[in-house]
C-alpha cells in the first residue's frame, strides 16, 4: 500500500519499522504455485509504491493480472486478510471491485484482474459530474452482500488515543481539549442509527481506478459493514469536497436531500479528520518512512479546528439527533 494512500498507511504498528521488508513468499515462488501458469511465459513487473505488500502486475500468455503479497507479520496491521478477501469477493460480484482469480491461503497472497482504466486523484474527483460517480459507484457497493466484519471509526480513535496515551505522543495544541466533542457526535449519530451496509471505508483518491464506465474500488485491507454515511463523509473529506460537491454527493446517493442525512455525512467527515490528525502525530513520533507527518496532522487539524469552532457543528448535532 503506497504511504500516500494515508489511510491505509496509518494502520501500521507502530514503534516498528514502517519500511518496504522482504515478503515471506517471492514473486517468482507465487508465480511457480498456480497451475495454470506453470510452463508459461509469464513476465512480472513490479508496481510502486508499496510499504505494507509488495504488488506486481504479471503477464501471463498476453493476459494482466494483478498480484498484492502481504509482508510478514500483516497481524500486526489492523489487517485480516481472510476478510479482505472475503469481502473482495462479495465487492467484485457487484462489479466495483477487482476478480479474485487465485487465492494463496497460506501466504494470504491475491492474484485479481488487472483493471485496465484511469488512476485517480483529487482533482480529476473534484471535476463537474464526480460527485455523482463517486455516489453511484458507493451506493452499487452499499447493494452488495454483507461483509464478514464490522468497522467503527470511534472505536479506532480509542484505539490511537490509548497509544498516545501509552507513549506519551505529542498532538497538536488543543487536540485533546475538544475530545469531549467526539463523546457529542458519537452520541448524536448513535440517536437515529442507519442500518450498515458493506463499506470500502478508505475511499481515498488512490483507490479509486476510471475503467471509462464505472468509478471502481480497489484495496479492501479496511472494509467491513458500517453506516453508509461514514462512506460518504470519509469520502467527501479524502477527496476535499466543499459544500457543493459534498450536497451532490449526498443527493446522488439517496436520491433526495435530508437535513440528517447531510449532517451525519459532515459529522463523519470531522470525525476522519480528528482520527488522521491522531494518526500523523502517531506515525510523527514512531515511522521511520521519510514524510513529513507532523506536517500531515495540520493538513487534517486545520479543517477539523475550524469546524469545531464553528457554529455549524451544533447544527449538524441537532439535526442528525432529531431526524427527518
Amino acid at each position: 500500500m503506497a504511504l500516500q494512500d494515508r489511510f491505509g498507511a496509518r494502520h501500521t504498528t507502530f514503534g516498528t519499522e514502517a519500511g518496504f521488508v522482504p515478503m515471506a513468499i517471492t514473486i517468482e515462488q507465487v508465480v511457480e504455485t498456480i497451475p495454470d501458469w506453470r510452463g508459461r511465459q509469464v513476465a512480472f513487473h513490479p508496481v510502486a509504491g508499496g510499504y505494507t505488500n509488495a504488488n506486481y502486475r504479471v503477464e501471463v500468455g498476453g493476459q494482466q493480472f494483478f498480484v498484492r503479497i502481504p509482508g510478514p507479520r500483516t497481524d500486526l496491521l489492523a489487517v485480516d486478510r481472510e476478510k479482505e478477501y472475503h469481502n473482495t469477493l462479495a465487492a467484485a460480484k457487484m462489479g466495483v471491485a477487482p476478480k479474485v482469480l487465485y487465492y494463496l491461503q497460506e501466504h494470504e497472497v491475491m492474484v485479481m484482474e488487472f483493471i485496465q482504466g484511469e488512476p485517480m486523484s483529487i482533482p480529476k474527483l473534484q471535476a463537474v459530474g464526480m460527485p455523482t460517480r463517486v455516489a453511484q459507484s458507493i451506493k452499487l457497493l452499499h447493494t452488495g452482500s454483507r461483509f464478514m466484519n464490522d468497522f467503527n471509526i470511534f472505536r479506532l480513535m480509542d484505539h490511537y488515543l490509548q497509544v498516545v496515551a501509552d507513549n506519551n505522543v505529542k498532538v497538536p495544541d488543543g487536540f485533546m481539549d475538544w475530545l469531549p466533542v467526539v463523546t457529542q457526535i458519537e452520541e448524536a449519530l448513535n440517536q437515529r442509527p442507519m442500518d450498515s451496509v458493506p463499506c470500502h471505508n478508505d475511499l481515498i483518491p488512490e483507490n479509486f481506478i476510471d475503467d471509462g464506465e464505472l468509478l471502481r474500488f480497489v484495496d479492501f485491507e479496511y472494509s467491513g459493514n458500517n453506516d453508509p454515511c461514514f462512506e460518504l463523509g470519509n469520502a467527501a473529506q479524502s477527496l476535499e469536497y466543499n459544500q457543493e460537491k459534498t450536497i451532490e454527493l449526498c443527493t446522488s446517493y439517496f436520491e433526495e436531500l435530508r437535513r440528517s442525512w447531510f449532517a451525519r455525512i459532515q459529522l463523519y467527515s470531522l470525525t476522519s479528520h480528528l482520527v488522521w490528525t491522531i494518526w500523523s502525530a502517531i506515525q510523527n513520533e514512531f515511522s521511520d518512512v521519510d514524510y513529513d507527518f507532523w506536517w500531515n496532522a495540520y493538513y487534517h487539524w486545520g479543517p477539523a479546528l475550524k469546524i469545531l469552532e464553528s457554529d455549524a457543528l451544533s447544527v449538524w448535532l441537532e439535526d442528525a439527533k432529531r431526524g427527518d
